[in-house]
């Protein structure tokens, strides 16, 4: 069932947001100080791809204060705004019975795109 709902994901604008978090990434990684920024989209950008079937764990052992300070750095810059998309897509695809698993995975992607560093995408 996940590898069905993983490609009508895909289908339905999946590929959209992983291209956009490859080239967020992309750009991020051509500078030295956002290559820790740059890795995050790509951890965004494979949740972007096949979200089905996956979940977000907090890192083991628990993030330190420099995850804290670049999670600050993170929603000031582009975080909340990502943020902000997800739940607006999450409230559209919540308007049908049918967009409602999608809908969930926009609030799990949510959650990751307020705060990525400290967590991490493992399959379930």
């Amino acid at each position: 069932m996940t590898t069905l709902l993983n490609i009508l994901w895909f289908l339905l604008g999946g590929w959209l947001v992983c291209i956009a978090y490859l080239l967020g990434g992309v750009i991020l990684c051509i500078t030295i100080v956002g290559i820790p920024f740059g890795i995050q989209c790509f951890k965004l950008s494979v949740l972007g791809l096949a979200p089905f079937g996956r979940e977000i764990r907090e890192t083991e052992p628990p993030a330190g204060c420099l995850s804290v300070i670049l999670n600050i750095i993170w929603i000031l810059l582009p975080g909340l705004e990502l943020a902000l998309l997800h739940l607006v897509l999450a409230a559209l695809f919540a308007i049908t019975i049918i967009g409602l698993p999608f809908a969930t995975q926009h609030l799990k992607m949510t959650r990751l795109a307020i705060l990525p560093f400290g967590f991490r995408v493992v399959e379930r």
